[in-house]
């Protein structure tokens, strides 16, 4: 993969596909603005080399066509601040407004265009209309790796447009790649994986990935009552995915037979109703009540967790404990974080997986106490199950 120090952009137009797809108040206003600012040093090294470029993202979920509440028009202000020179706006991708402006563009300059999923053939991955896209600029870049699992038109396909030397990989998308490498090839031990969230079925791919690695695998959040029931516990009404029991138990056998810690929790903060104001008790996880469901780690898991994590030399967490957005069932989250933290600074690395993962260190006030925040959930689930990454191979 060619990578931004192997290229030089002088005299070039990049049209770079980057993960602006930020979370916007109801005003439209920017409330975090991390991924923002994790593309700027791929920006300010085009734009320092004497070239110009052409920014492609998407935003949210449109429906087909132009939606205001997803226009990309709402970032200008924030990217203008961000470079230090005006950005300039450009409207639909495949508009006369946008390939005039694109054409335009002189050394130093900045042009955003509107969402690219305001078009189906985007994420239908259209060659036509990818190579309308590759039209904006002279050299392709990536940069988005939270959409490089996707073979969308404007994250893989358009790369076919370029030559092979004028496919380059930002510093986000190889910075994303090494520090998955990093825990997968070279993690000193003792090593641990945390794994929470709602399914078993979501991380299928990965648990067995890192049974074959680990020396630790903590299990938190929903999946685990679907492990308490494979271990003939009874749940209550909590989250359950009967038909994935069998493969549970499966898994306890392989961490068994891999001589892997495989930890489930011990005791479940429960509560009559999913609700932040609802009743609250503490139960062995396999002896909730009837009509009572686990919302977060017990008082005894908590430090059973943060224990194991705070001995860890390598660590890798993906997924929360608990309902971490409801305050009452946060806790669970909030020890793996601290523990995280406290042994990131006695010199372990730590690596945190995306999505809510990365939210709730964030929230909880230790986003610079850890390793790395990775930026895609799902694309680093999927690089770490060894799948192919489109957005990736399609640079070569």
């Amino acid at each position: 993969m060619n990578t931004l120090d192997t290229y030089n952009f002088a005299g070039k137009r990049a049209v770079m596909r980057v993960d602006f797809n930020v979370p916007l108040d109801k005003d439209l206003h920017i409330t975090d603005d991390t991924r923002i600012r994790m593309a700027t040093r791929s920006v300010m090294k085009i734009l320092n080399d004497g070239g110009s470029v052409v920014l492609l993202s998407h935003l949210g979920r449109p429906k087909g066509g132009y939606e205001k509440k997803f226009s990309l028009e709402s970032l200008v202000a924030r990217l203008t601040d961000e470079y230090g020179r005006e950005v300039q706006f450009g409207g639909d991708v495949l508009g006369d407004e946008a390939a005039q402006k694109a054409a335009a563009l002189q050394p130093g300059q900045v042009l955003l265009l509107d969402n690219v999923r305001f078009y189906k053939e985007e994420e239908g991955g259209d060659p036509e209309f990818a190579a309308k896209l590759a039209k904006l600029g002279t050299v392709y870049v990536n940069d988005a790796f939270g959409t490089a699992h996707r073979a969308h038109a404007s994250t893989a396909v358009m790369a076919n447009s370029f030559a092979p030397q004028d496919r380059v990989g930002g510093y986000l998308l190889q910075s994303e790649i090494d520090n998955a490498k990093k825990v997968l090839e070279h993690a000193e031990r003792p090593f641990t994986a945390i794994m929470g969230g709602a399914k078993i079925s979501d991380k299928i791919l990965i648990i067995e990935k890192l049974l074959d690695k680990v020396d630790n695998l903590l299990i938190g959040g929903g999946m685990a009552y679907t492990f308490a029931v494979a271990q003939g516990g009874h749940v209550g009404s909590s989250l359950l995915e009967a038909d994935k029991v069998d493969l549970a138990r499966q898994l306890i056998q392989k961490a068994k037979d891999k001589g892997v810690n495989l930890l489930l929790p011990e005791d479940s903060l429960i509560a009559d109703r999913f609700a932040n104001d609802a009743n609250v008790d503490v139960a062995a996880n396999t002896s909730i009540p009837d009509g009572w469901m686990g919302l977060d780690l017990g008082p005894e898991s908590r430090e059973v967790f943060a224990a194991v994590i705070r001995e860890s030399k390598t660590i890798l967490w993906n997924g929360p404990m608990g309902v971490f957005e409801m305050s009452n069932f946060s806790l669970g989250t909030e020890y793996v974080a601290r523990a995280i933290a406290e042994a990131t600074a006695n010199g372990a690395y730590s690596l945190i997986g995306g999505g809510d993962s990365a939210a709730a260190v964030q929230q909880l006030g230790f986003g610079e106490q850890v390793s790395y925040i990775s930026t895609g959930g799902g694309a680093l689930l999927e690089y770490m199950e060894g799948k192919e990454l489109p957005g990736v191979t399609a640079l070569g």
